[in-house]
């Protein structure tokens, strides 16, 4: 199973990471302005949002397993559909791979949570390296691919249908060997847990959202923001790899500090202080340090995506609740995500400029400590009486 968990992971980024460094390629072909180029990242967010409450529904009506498997099947004819180039087929599929992403999105770390009690972190961080490795790959590779082969930026786009058909195959024995009881059903008492009267909750919600905001509005656009400022587009590419590798370890090491301590609170404040020198660095310019700022951003955005994958486990008591409150958190979060890449192309079409959207990234650098402090501390989104 972890071995499934991992292939799956590696599907759930790199079909959005690929969009960034090869956004222009997109706008120059369909002859699309920046708003709807920044929509193309934006759409799976909003798929997130929409689907991500109905994910812990289906997989108790129809099983963790099976809910994933079909997830995978979907996810696959998306990224197909998107390679076929035209406008409409780049809209569906990117929705309709949004949908699919939402399913893996919200139910692994319910799935890691059920059979993996004693190994939370350990299991987090394999599967947030799995993520992010195929996803530093995969924004690397894409600009080469579109420019110095003959897939142009189509096939840059649909060849990472290949990931989601290998971790079909691969998923396909946990089908057969599902037991009795392995699902996130809980007592009809406890199927609708009052969330949204948490305050703990609702920061938990947030600081997912604002994190996710921060990535995705970086992973549409700062390859823009880097060609402004004077850098080729296969740098630009290669810088946003950057970020994503500088990910990796960062990532694998935070959710078993995290779970380790009873208080997150100071990880936090690392997580904050890493975003401000990155985007920092950026908005004052200058290239000779910009592998060190995409290194800095990619330590916070690594840190910060770990913590919140481990505040839906360490913030709730059952795999139950930790499936409701990831749900909520991914539904309102990404819903808050999505407003990122599109509120950034729509600011610099109306200032001519990168320097206004950047201040915004800094200024939800500072939010995202705000919320984060206070979903690190030592507590549980609902009192104990509410789920026994």
């Amino acid at each position: 199973m972890i071995i499934g968990i991992v292939f799956i992971a590696s599907t759930l980024r790199s079909p959005l990471t690929t969009v960034g460094p090869l956004i222009s390629f997109i706008r120059d072909s369909l002859a699309i302005p920046n708003v709807l180029a920044g929509f193309l990242t934006t759409i799976p967010l909003l798929a997130f949002a929409l689907i991500s409450p109905f994910a812990p529904k289906l997989a108790r009506r129809y099983g963790l397993e099976m809910t994933l498997f079909v997830s995978l099947l979907l996810l696959t004819g998306g990224i197909i559909i998107r390679s076929f180039g035209s406008i409409p087929n780049l809209l569906i599929g990117t929705f309709l791979l949004g949908i699919a992403i939402a399913f893996g999105n919200v139910l692994l770390p319910s799935l890691i949570k059920l059979h993996f009690p004693l190994h939370l972190g350990l299991l987090t961080g394999i599967y947030s390296v799995a993520m992010n490795l195929s996803a530093a790959i995969a924004v690397g590779l894409s600009v080469p691919l579109a420019t110095d082969t003959p897939l142009g930026w189509k096939g840059a786009l649909g060849i990472w249908g290949i990931l989601p058909f290998i971790a079909l195959l691969i998923w396909l024995p946990q089908l057969k060997k599902k037991k009795k009881g392995d699902s996130i059903a809980a007592p009809d008492r406890q199927r609708s847990l009052p969330l949204w009267k948490s305050p703990l909750a609702w920061s938990v919600t947030i600081f997912m959202g604002l994190q996710s905001l921060l990535f995705y509005t970086t992973a549409a656009w700062m390859p823009e923001v880097l060609k402004a400022q004077g850098i080729g587009a296969d740098y630009a590419g290669w810088m946003i790899s950057l970020q994503q590798f500088a990910q990796l370890p960062i990532m694998f090491l935070i959710p078993i500090l995290a779970g380790k301590v009873k208080d997150q609170r100071l990880i936090v404040a690392g997580v904050a202080a890493c975003y401000l020198l990155g985007y920092g660095g950026v908005f004052m310019g200058g290239n000779a340090l910009v592998p060190l700022w995409m290194i800095f951003i990619g330590i916070g955005a690594g840190a910060a995506f770990s913590l919140a994958m481990m505040f839906f486990t360490l913030r709730t008591r059952t795999s139950h609740e930790a499936a409701e409150l990831s749900a909520m958190a991914q539904s309102f979060g990404y819903l808050l995500a999505a407003t990122g890449p599109v509120l950034f192309g729509s600011l610099h079409d109306l200032t001519g400029g990168w320097i206004v959207p950047l201040l915004i990234l800094l200024i939800v650098s500072l939010c995202v400590l705000l919320f984060g402090l206070k979903s690190g501390k030592n507590a549980f989104v609902l009192p104990k009486q509410k789920i026994d």
